[in-house]
Order: C-alpha cells, then structure tokens, then sequence
C-alpha cells in the first residue's frame, strides 16, 4: 500500500510561529481583545469601550509630571509589624512579599513635581502594594506630604487607589484618617488647592477621610468608590442596589463628585484647574 508511504509537501512540517506570553490581553469591560502594546499607548485604556485599566503610581508620574521632575521624600518611612499580627501567615512577610512584588517600599509614592511648568505636591498611591490599604507608614507620608505642601505653599494632588484601612495594624491604621483630616485642615489655612483624584477602587477609610476632603473632587471612568463594598450594603439593607451603584457616574449624579476626567484628559484638566484656582487665590491675596 503505497499511498500510506506517500509524502504530501502540505503536510511538511512548517515553522512553529510562538506567540509571547501577555502579547494579548481580554477587555473585562467588553471583551475585545486587545494588543497589549496598542493598550498602553493609549494610556491604558480600551479603544473599545473606554474601560480604564488599573496603573501604579509610576504610571501616572509618567502620565502628569514634566519629563525627570518628579522627586521623591520620604520613600525611608517603611511599615513595621507593631502588634505582631498573624492570620494565614505573619505581617512581616506579608510585607516583605508586597515590597518585591510591586517594587515599592510602600503603598504610596509622594514627592514634588512640575505639571506644565507648576510647582506641586503630588502624592500617588499604588493597589498592587497590599490593595493600596493605609498602614502607619502610608499615613505618615501622606501626613509630611501636606505638611511639606503647606511649608513650601504649593497645591496639592493626591491620586487616590485604596481597598481602606489596613487590618493588620489594627486601631494604629484608623488613627490615619484622623491625622490626614487633621493636617488637611490646617492646609486649607494657606488658601492653596487640594485636589483629590479617585480611581478604581477607592474605599473604605480611605474614601471616609482623605479622599473626599478634596477642594475639588475628580474620579476617573467606571471606579469603583465607596465605603463598604456594595455586597456588604446589600447583604446589609436586603435590597437590590440601582445599576452603577458606586460608580464614578452614579457618584457624580448624586453630588459626591466635581466631574470625570478620562485618563487622557487629566493632565490638561489639572493644569486649567490648577491655573484658575491658583490665580483666584493670588487675585484674593492682593486684595
């Protein structure tokens, strides 16, 4: 049977084209499929529906500084394991796996910068650093960067990526909320802007502390903002929550927001805020 032994040139074996690992990635917002790179040339953002992907706090000092402005302070304040907490394993190694994983000492980053030419503070938190959850350490930072804004009287912005409070530390996380209300308070003595920016997610203490105590108040597209999670409110009130419930847009339908700004718009959005507000204050001033 000599048909069995027949070569078909067809069927000669071809080159294998491999495809790289992450090259792809699936849209949860619609689906698409998207080319990775395409992606993150538009900011992170699908071409499709708009969904907003998260970024880390290196993303968004790329995103809104001027070229090599931003400088960080206080990256040397580092979390410790004050009660010595344990559940599935213990804090400190919690720690440890969360500084090598993301790269960062901390949930946040915080420094000066130049946005289009102007001075400010700017301070970024960053969720893949334990679900950006607000430990003493982040607290302090985020307590010396408004001090630091108040000293050298520049505008604030804080970028704001929070699952809340962070557990392990038990009752010395929630004092944070107090220390930043606190020093925010004494901030808005100099008459300089805050502006808070939320993305997805922010909650818990965080968004019943710094986060809403914003002069003016932006989020971006579809973040998810809140206290409890919204199956905890459901679960809680045995109701049904409206479509969107805490959602940027029903959030901003409801008075608890200024505006949405897309991610590609919120260097400009900042520098004609910041431009406006800074000249009312300096026309105030004069007067």
């Amino acid at each position: 049977m000599d048909w069995f032994k027949r070569k078909d040139k067809t069927l000669e074996k071809q080159t294998r084209t491999v495809v790289p690992d992450g090259l792809w990635l699936k849209c949860p917002g619609c689906g698409e499929i998207i080319y990775r790179s395409e992606m993150e040339r538009n900011f992170h953002v699908c071409d499709s529906c708009s969904h907003h992907f998260r970024i880390g706090a290196d993303e968004y000092i790329r995103l809104l500084c001027d070229e090599d402005s931003f400088v960080e302070h206080f990256n040397e304040i580092t979390s410790i394991d004050p009660l010595n907490f344990r559940d599935k394993q213990k804090y400190s190694e919690r720690l440890k796996k969360a500084q090598k994983k993301s790269g960062l000492s901390e949930g946040i980053k915080t420094g000066r910068a130049v946005l289009n030419g102007r001075p400010l503070a700017l301070g970024v938190m960053d969720f893949s650093f334990l679900g950006g959850s607000v430990g003493s350490a982040l607290g302090e930072r985020i307590g010396r960067l408004i001090a630091l804004a108040r000293e050298r009287k520049l505008p604030l912005v804080i970028i704001s990526s929070s699952g809340g409070m962070r557990m392990q530390e038990g009752a010395l996380s929630l004092m944070q909320m107090a220390k930043a209300s606190a020093l925010l308070k004494e901030y808005s003595s100099i008459r300089l802007p805050f502006i808070s920016i939320l993305t997805d997610p922010t909650t818990g203490g965080t968004t019943a502390s710094f986060a809403m105590l914003g002069d003016i108040i932006l989020a971006e597209p579809g973040a998810l903002i809140g206290f409890a999670g919204p199956n905890v409110i459901r679960n809680t009130i045995q109701q049904e929550l409206p479509e969107g419930f805490q959602r940027s847009e029903f959030l901003l339908e409801h008075g608890f927001l200024d505006a949405i700004v897309p991610r590609r718009e919120l260097k400009s959005t900042l520098d004609s805020l910041l431009t406006h507000l800074m000249e009312t204050d300096e026309n105030s001033a004069d007067e």
